[in-house]
Protein backbone atom coordinates (compact mmCIF):
# COMPACT_ATOMS: atom_id res chain seq x y z
CA UNK A 1 0.00 0.00 0.00
CA UNK A 2 0.61 3.41 -0.37
CA UNK A 3 1.76 5.78 2.49
CA UNK A 4 -1.64 7.70 1.42
CA UNK A 5 -3.27 4.15 2.24
CA UNK A 6 -0.89 2.59 3.97
CA UNK A 7 -1.70 1.27 8.00
CA UNK A 8 0.99 0.77 10.66
CA UNK A 9 3.04 -2.29 10.49
CA UNK A 10 2.32 -5.25 11.14
CA UNK A 11 1.44 -5.91 14.75
CA UNK A 12 2.31 -2.72 16.06
CA UNK A 13 -0.54 -0.25 17.17
CA UNK A 14 -1.47 3.63 15.68
CA UNK A 15 0.43 6.52 17.76
CA UNK A 16 -1.12 9.27 19.39
CA UNK A 17 0.74 11.99 18.04
CA UNK A 18 1.17 15.79 19.07
CA UNK A 19 2.59 18.70 17.16
CA UNK A 20 3.23 22.10 17.86
CA UNK A 21 4.64 24.66 15.06
CA UNK A 22 4.53 27.87 13.85
CA UNK A 23 1.24 28.16 11.91
CA UNK A 24 2.53 30.86 9.31
CA UNK A 25 3.74 30.12 5.78
CA UNK A 26 7.41 29.58 6.41
CA UNK A 27 8.98 26.11 5.60
CA UNK A 28 9.22 24.73 9.36
CA UNK A 29 5.18 25.03 9.42
CA UNK A 30 4.88 23.36 5.95
CA UNK A 31 7.04 20.31 7.14
CA UNK A 32 5.10 19.90 9.95
CA UNK A 33 1.93 20.13 8.99
CA UNK A 34 2.80 17.61 5.75
CA UNK A 35 4.04 15.09 8.16
CA UNK A 36 1.15 15.20 10.40
CA UNK A 37 -0.78 14.53 7.09
CA UNK A 38 1.17 11.91 5.98
CA UNK A 39 1.25 10.34 9.24
CA UNK A 40 -2.53 10.38 9.59
CA UNK A 41 -3.03 9.02 6.41
CA UNK A 42 -0.65 5.68 7.85
CA UNK A 43 -3.36 5.38 10.70
CA UNK A 44 -2.15 7.46 13.56
CA UNK A 45 -3.50 10.26 15.28
CA UNK A 46 -2.67 13.45 14.74
CA UNK A 47 -3.06 16.35 17.59
CA UNK A 48 -1.93 19.87 16.21
CA UNK A 49 -1.27 22.19 19.17
CA UNK A 50 -0.91 26.19 18.05
CA UNK A 51 -2.42 29.51 18.31
CA UNK A 52 -3.88 29.20 14.83
CA UNK A 53 -4.51 26.67 12.29
CA UNK A 54 -1.07 25.71 10.59
CA UNK A 55 -1.19 27.28 6.77
CA UNK A 56 -1.53 24.09 4.79
CA UNK A 57 -3.72 21.66 7.68
CA UNK A 58 -6.73 20.18 6.36
CA UNK A 59 -8.57 19.61 9.29
CA UNK A 60 -11.11 17.43 7.41
CA UNK A 61 -8.80 14.51 6.81
CA UNK A 62 -9.24 11.00 9.38
CA UNK A 63 -6.94 11.47 11.74
CA UNK A 64 -6.17 15.13 12.27
CA UNK A 65 -7.23 16.49 15.31
CA UNK A 66 -6.40 20.60 16.44
CA UNK A 67 -6.21 21.81 19.85
CA UNK A 68 -5.84 26.03 19.96
CA UNK A 69 -3.85 27.79 22.31
CA UNK A 70 -5.39 30.71 24.28
CA UNK A 71 -3.16 33.03 25.17
CA UNK A 72 -5.19 35.00 28.24
CA UNK A 73 -4.83 39.37 28.03
CA UNK A 74 -4.03 40.79 31.25
CA UNK A 75 -2.76 43.71 31.67
CA UNK A 76 0.63 42.75 34.12
CA UNK A 77 1.57 41.04 31.05
CA UNK A 78 3.54 43.34 28.69
CA UNK A 79 4.16 40.02 26.23
CA UNK A 80 1.70 37.57 26.47
CA UNK A 81 3.55 34.40 27.58
CA UNK A 82 2.02 32.32 25.33
CA UNK A 83 4.92 29.41 25.98
CA UNK A 84 3.46 28.90 28.98
CA UNK A 85 0.24 29.02 27.48
CA UNK A 86 1.20 26.39 25.29
CA UNK A 87 2.95 24.31 27.38
CA UNK A 88 -0.43 24.11 29.69
CA UNK A 89 -2.60 23.35 26.82
CA UNK A 90 -0.17 20.66 25.70
CA UNK A 91 -0.10 18.61 29.35
CA UNK A 92 -3.99 18.66 29.00
CA UNK A 93 -4.39 17.58 25.42
CA UNK A 94 -1.56 14.90 26.73
CA UNK A 95 -3.53 14.10 29.31
CA UNK A 96 -7.07 14.13 27.57
CA UNK A 97 -6.36 12.06 24.39
CA UNK A 98 -3.78 9.78 25.49
CA UNK A 99 -0.57 10.98 23.79
CA UNK A 100 2.33 9.15 23.02
CA UNK A 101 4.51 11.69 22.22
CA UNK A 102 4.75 15.32 21.08
CA UNK A 103 6.66 16.23 17.99
CA UNK A 104 7.93 20.22 18.27
CA UNK A 105 9.08 22.24 15.76
CA UNK A 106 12.01 24.52 16.68
CA UNK A 107 13.28 24.64 19.78
CA UNK A 108 12.00 27.89 21.14
CA UNK A 109 9.26 27.87 22.17
CA UNK A 110 8.09 24.56 21.29
CA UNK A 111 10.69 22.18 22.51
CA UNK A 112 10.98 24.77 25.92
CA UNK A 113 7.04 24.21 26.50
CA UNK A 114 7.09 20.44 25.74
CA UNK A 115 9.40 19.87 28.46
CA UNK A 116 7.30 22.00 30.98
CA UNK A 117 4.57 19.87 29.86
CA UNK A 118 5.74 16.42 30.40
CA UNK A 119 6.77 18.08 34.01
CA UNK A 120 3.45 18.95 34.70
CA UNK A 121 2.11 15.23 34.19
CA UNK A 122 1.28 12.78 36.86
CA UNK A 123 4.78 11.34 38.01
CA UNK A 124 4.61 7.78 35.86
CA UNK A 125 3.15 8.94 32.77
CA UNK A 126 5.15 9.18 29.91
CA UNK A 127 5.33 11.89 26.83
CA UNK A 128 8.63 11.54 25.01
CA UNK A 129 9.77 14.82 23.15
CA UNK A 130 10.95 15.01 19.85
CA UNK A 131 12.20 18.02 18.45
CA UNK A 132 12.87 18.99 14.75
CA UNK A 133 15.31 21.66 14.54
CA UNK A 134 14.78 23.72 11.03
CA UNK A 135 17.32 26.49 11.02
CA UNK A 136 16.65 30.22 12.28
CA UNK A 137 15.84 28.43 15.53
CA UNK A 138 19.73 27.49 15.39
CA UNK A 139 21.80 30.35 13.09
CA UNK A 140 19.85 33.31 14.32
CA UNK A 141 17.90 32.97 17.35
CA UNK A 142 19.40 30.25 18.47
CA UNK A 143 22.69 31.93 19.30
CA UNK A 144 21.09 35.41 20.54
CA UNK A 145 22.45 35.72 23.80
CA UNK A 146 18.77 36.17 25.07
CA UNK A 147 18.45 32.90 23.78
CA UNK A 148 21.07 30.56 23.50
CA UNK A 149 20.80 28.96 26.88
CA UNK A 150 17.37 28.00 26.48
CA UNK A 151 17.89 26.82 23.42
CA UNK A 152 20.66 24.71 24.59
CA UNK A 153 18.93 23.41 27.07
CA UNK A 154 15.70 22.77 25.12
CA UNK A 155 17.71 20.71 22.73
CA UNK A 156 19.37 18.94 25.35
CA UNK A 157 16.04 17.77 27.17
CA UNK A 158 14.37 16.28 24.38
CA UNK A 159 14.84 12.83 23.86
CA UNK A 160 15.67 12.72 20.15
CA UNK A 161 16.14 15.60 18.22
CA UNK A 162 16.35 15.62 14.11
CA UNK A 163 17.79 18.46 11.73
CA UNK A 164 16.66 18.96 8.27
CA UNK A 165 20.02 18.48 7.00
CA UNK A 166 23.82 18.13 7.30
CA UNK A 167 24.68 21.64 7.15
CA UNK A 168 21.92 22.63 10.34
CA UNK A 169 24.01 19.60 12.28
CA UNK A 170 27.03 20.98 11.73
CA UNK A 171 25.52 24.43 12.34
CA UNK A 172 24.12 23.56 15.45
CA UNK A 173 27.01 21.62 16.94
CA UNK A 174 29.20 24.63 16.46
CA UNK A 175 27.03 26.86 17.91
CA UNK A 176 25.93 24.72 21.08
CA UNK A 177 27.15 21.41 23.68
CA UNK A 178 24.75 19.45 22.61
CA UNK A 179 24.07 16.17 24.64
CA UNK A 180 22.07 14.38 22.01
CA UNK A 181 22.62 12.47 18.74
CA UNK A 182 21.60 14.67 15.80
CA UNK A 183 19.94 12.62 13.16
CA UNK A 184 19.62 14.17 9.51
CA UNK A 185 16.11 13.34 8.04
CA UNK A 186 15.68 15.56 5.04
CA UNK A 187 11.66 17.44 4.32
CA UNK A 188 10.10 15.50 1.73
CA UNK A 189 7.34 15.89 -0.73
CA UNK A 190 4.39 14.38 -2.13
CA UNK A 191 4.72 13.39 -5.49
CA UNK A 192 0.91 12.80 -5.61
CA UNK A 193 0.78 16.03 -5.14
CA UNK A 194 3.87 17.78 -6.13
CA UNK A 195 4.66 16.96 -9.71
CA UNK A 196 4.90 17.76 -13.23
CA UNK A 197 1.65 18.79 -15.60
CA UNK A 198 0.74 16.38 -18.29
CA UNK A 199 1.69 19.01 -20.69
CA UNK A 200 4.27 22.12 -19.83
CA UNK A 201 2.60 24.06 -22.26
CA UNK A 202 -0.93 23.56 -21.75
CA UNK A 203 -2.33 26.90 -22.60
CA UNK A 204 -5.12 25.96 -20.05
CA UNK A 205 -2.87 25.76 -16.87
CA UNK A 206 -0.60 28.89 -17.91
CA UNK A 207 -3.53 31.16 -19.17
CA UNK A 208 -3.94 34.66 -17.01
CA UNK A 209 -0.25 34.37 -15.78
CA UNK A 210 1.87 34.91 -19.21
CA UNK A 211 1.15 35.84 -22.98
CA UNK A 212 1.68 33.02 -25.20
CA UNK A 213 5.48 32.49 -26.05
CA UNK A 214 6.59 34.29 -22.48
CA UNK A 215 8.65 32.09 -20.00
CA UNK A 216 7.37 32.17 -15.92
CA UNK A 217 10.06 32.79 -13.60
CA UNK A 218 8.73 31.56 -9.94
CA UNK A 219 9.89 32.63 -6.04
CA UNK A 220 8.55 31.38 -2.96
CA UNK A 221 9.20 32.73 0.10
CA UNK A 222 8.22 34.70 3.79
CA UNK A 223 10.54 37.52 1.67
CA UNK A 224 12.32 38.11 4.84
CA UNK A 225 15.81 39.70 4.39
CA UNK A 226 17.47 36.31 4.70
CA UNK A 227 15.65 35.32 1.34
CA UNK A 228 17.32 38.38 0.12
CA UNK A 229 14.30 38.33 -2.04
CA UNK A 230 15.11 41.71 -3.99
CA UNK A 231 17.87 39.88 -5.59
CA UNK A 232 14.98 37.81 -7.59
CA UNK A 233 14.02 41.25 -8.57
CA UNK A 234 17.24 42.18 -10.28
CA UNK A 235 17.76 39.03 -11.81
CA UNK A 236 14.60 38.72 -13.58
CA UNK A 237 15.18 42.49 -14.93
CA UNK A 238 18.65 41.24 -16.40
CA UNK A 239 16.30 38.24 -17.88
CA UNK A 240 13.79 39.86 -19.08
CA UNK A 241 15.53 41.98 -21.22
CA UNK A 242 16.94 38.81 -22.73
CA UNK A 243 13.60 36.58 -23.30
CA UNK A 244 10.06 37.31 -22.90
CA UNK A 245 9.05 36.78 -19.60
CA UNK A 246 7.13 37.04 -16.38
CA UNK A 247 7.97 37.18 -12.31
CA UNK A 248 5.80 35.52 -10.30
CA UNK A 249 6.55 36.10 -6.76
CA UNK A 250 4.00 34.15 -3.88
CA UNK A 251 4.26 34.56 -0.07
CA UNK A 252 3.85 37.76 2.08
CA UNK A 253 6.72 39.45 4.66
CA UNK A 254 8.66 42.60 5.23
CA UNK A 255 10.41 42.91 2.22
CA UNK A 256 7.32 42.95 -0.38
CA UNK A 257 6.93 46.01 -0.72
CA UNK A 258 10.58 46.69 -1.16
CA UNK A 259 9.99 44.11 -4.51
CA UNK A 260 7.48 46.12 -5.16
CA UNK A 261 9.44 49.72 -5.69
CA UNK A 262 12.46 47.89 -6.93
CA UNK A 263 9.80 47.19 -9.75
CA UNK A 264 9.08 49.97 -10.40
CA UNK A 265 12.00 51.76 -10.77
CA UNK A 266 13.26 49.36 -12.70
CA UNK A 267 10.45 49.50 -15.40
CA UNK A 268 9.56 45.97 -15.07
CA UNK A 269 6.39 46.49 -12.63
CA UNK A 270 4.34 45.40 -15.41
CA UNK A 271 5.91 41.79 -15.92
CA UNK A 272 5.54 41.52 -12.03
CA UNK A 273 3.10 40.23 -10.23
CA UNK A 274 2.64 39.46 -6.56
CA UNK A 275 0.20 36.76 -5.42
CA UNK A 276 0.62 36.48 -1.98
CA UNK A 277 0.06 33.65 -0.03
CA UNK A 278 -1.10 30.38 -1.58
CA UNK A 279 -1.83 27.25 -0.15
CA UNK A 280 -2.06 25.67 -3.97
CA UNK A 281 1.38 26.19 -4.31
CA UNK A 282 1.66 23.03 -6.49
CA UNK A 283 -0.47 24.38 -9.48
CA UNK A 284 1.68 27.39 -9.95
CA UNK A 285 4.86 25.69 -9.68
CA UNK A 286 3.70 23.38 -12.53
CA UNK A 287 2.90 26.24 -14.79
CA UNK A 288 6.73 27.58 -14.02
CA UNK A 289 9.74 27.53 -16.47
CA UNK A 290 12.42 28.09 -13.74
CA UNK A 291 12.34 28.75 -9.77
CA UNK A 292 14.59 31.78 -8.50
CA UNK A 293 15.89 31.08 -4.71
CA UNK A 294 19.03 33.61 -3.69
CA UNK A 295 18.69 32.99 -0.20
CA UNK A 296 21.44 34.42 2.00
CA UNK A 297 20.61 31.84 4.78
CA UNK A 298 18.44 28.26 4.10
CA UNK A 299 18.97 25.52 6.24
CA UNK A 300 17.30 23.15 3.96
CA UNK A 301 15.43 24.88 0.86
CA UNK A 302 11.82 23.51 0.62
CA UNK A 303 10.67 25.70 -1.58
CA UNK A 304 13.12 24.43 -4.13
CA UNK A 305 12.56 20.86 -3.51
CA UNK A 306 8.95 21.46 -4.14
CA UNK A 307 9.58 23.03 -7.65
CA UNK A 308 12.15 20.10 -8.59
CA UNK A 309 9.45 17.87 -8.04
CA UNK A 310 7.00 19.92 -10.37
CA UNK A 311 9.62 19.38 -12.70
CA UNK A 312 10.77 23.37 -12.74
CA UNK A 313 15.14 23.87 -12.62
CA UNK A 314 16.32 26.17 -9.70
CA UNK A 315 18.68 28.79 -9.88
CA UNK A 316 19.40 29.41 -5.97
CA UNK A 317 22.34 30.43 -3.72
CA UNK A 318 24.97 28.09 -3.06
CA UNK A 319 24.34 28.47 0.99
CA UNK A 320 23.22 26.64 3.81
CA UNK A 321 21.56 23.11 2.59
CA UNK A 322 20.76 24.21 -0.59
CA UNK A 323 23.34 22.43 -2.03
CA UNK A 324 22.22 19.13 -0.86
CA UNK A 325 19.27 19.82 -2.45
CA UNK A 326 19.91 21.23 -5.99
CA UNK A 327 22.42 19.33 -8.01
CA UNK A 328 24.11 21.53 -9.68
CA UNK A 329 24.66 21.07 -13.30
CA UNK A 330 22.00 18.65 -13.31
CA UNK A 331 18.75 19.67 -11.55
CA UNK A 332 19.73 23.47 -11.54
CA UNK A 333 22.79 25.73 -11.01
CA UNK A 334 24.21 27.18 -7.35
CA UNK A 335 26.09 30.66 -7.92
CA UNK A 336 27.52 32.20 -4.92
CA UNK A 337 24.85 34.36 -2.18
CA UNK A 338 24.54 37.78 -3.97
CA UNK A 339 25.63 37.12 -7.11
CA UNK A 340 23.02 38.47 -9.85
CA UNK A 341 24.60 38.62 -12.99
CA UNK A 342 25.76 34.96 -11.95
CA UNK A 343 22.13 33.75 -11.43
CA UNK A 344 20.65 35.85 -14.45
CA UNK A 345 23.50 34.11 -16.94
CA UNK A 346 22.35 30.86 -15.43
CA UNK A 347 18.69 31.30 -15.74
CA UNK A 348 19.21 32.43 -19.60
CA UNK A 349 21.04 29.57 -20.53
CA UNK A 350 18.22 27.25 -19.30
CA UNK A 351 15.67 29.27 -21.07
CA UNK A 352 17.48 29.65 -24.39
CA UNK A 353 17.93 25.39 -24.41
CA UNK A 354 15.04 23.76 -24.60
CA UNK A 355 16.66 20.56 -24.47
CA UNK A 356 18.82 21.56 -21.80
CA UNK A 357 15.86 23.03 -19.74
CA UNK A 358 13.98 19.67 -20.48
CA UNK A 359 17.08 17.19 -19.44
CA UNK A 360 17.31 19.43 -16.17
CA UNK A 361 13.54 19.41 -15.43
CA UNK A 362 13.52 15.71 -15.76
CA UNK A 363 16.59 14.93 -13.90
CA UNK A 364 14.98 17.10 -11.33
CA UNK A 365 11.71 15.46 -11.15
CA UNK A 366 13.87 12.06 -10.88
CA UNK A 367 15.81 13.54 -7.39
CA UNK A 368 12.56 14.84 -5.31
CA UNK A 369 10.33 11.96 -6.04
CA UNK A 370 13.17 9.09 -5.60
CA UNK A 371 15.67 10.69 -2.35
CA UNK A 372 12.59 13.21 -0.98
CA UNK A 373 9.48 11.40 -1.44
CA UNK A 374 7.13 11.35 1.23
CA UNK A 375 7.14 7.25 1.28
CA UNK A 376 11.31 7.68 2.02
CA UNK A 377 11.49 10.15 4.82
CA UNK A 378 8.64 9.63 6.91
CA UNK A 379 8.83 6.08 7.51
CA UNK A 380 12.25 7.54 9.20
CA UNK A 381 9.99 9.60 11.51
CA UNK A 382 7.77 6.40 12.43
CA UNK A 383 10.86 4.51 13.51
CA UNK A 384 12.04 6.81 15.32
CA UNK A 385 9.12 7.47 17.18
CA UNK A 386 8.44 3.46 17.95
CA UNK A 387 12.64 3.12 19.03
CA UNK A 388 11.58 6.06 21.92
CA UNK A 389 8.24 4.00 23.10
CA UNK A 390 10.00 0.52 22.69
CA UNK A 391 11.96 2.04 25.96
CA UNK A 392 15.04 2.59 24.76
CA UNK A 393 14.87 6.48 25.23
CA UNK A 394 17.73 8.79 24.07
CA UNK A 395 20.31 5.95 23.87
CA UNK A 396 17.79 3.86 21.70
CA UNK A 397 16.53 6.78 19.18
CA UNK A 398 20.66 7.53 18.25
CA UNK A 399 20.32 4.34 16.14
CA UNK A 400 18.64 4.56 13.48
CA UNK A 401 17.03 1.17 11.36
CA UNK A 402 16.23 2.68 8.12
CA UNK A 403 19.31 3.01 6.11
CA UNK A 404 20.75 6.46 5.30
CA UNK A 405 20.48 7.37 8.54
CA UNK A 406 22.78 10.06 9.71
CA UNK A 407 23.56 10.53 13.24
CA UNK A 408 26.19 12.80 14.67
Amino acid sequence: MTAHGAAPGAGARPLRIGISCYPSSGGSGVVATELGHQLAARGHQVHFISHDVPFRLDLTRPGIHFHPVEVPSYPLFTYPPYDLALATQMAAVAEEWQLDLLHVHYAIPHATAAYLARAMLRPGRPLWVVTTLHGTDITLLGTHPSFQRIVEFSINRSDAVTVVSRYLRDATLAAFRVERPLEVIPNFVDPAVFHPPARRDDPALRRGLAEPGERILLHISNFRPAKDAPAVIAVFARVCRQVPARLLLVGHGPDVDRCAHMARQLGIADRVRFLGEHTDVARLLAAADLFLLPSRQEAFGLAALEAMACGVPVIAARTGGLPEVVEHGRTGYLVPAGDVEGMARCALDLLRDPARHAAFARAAVEVAHGRFAAEAIVPRYEALYRRLLGGGGPAAAASPSVPGGDVR
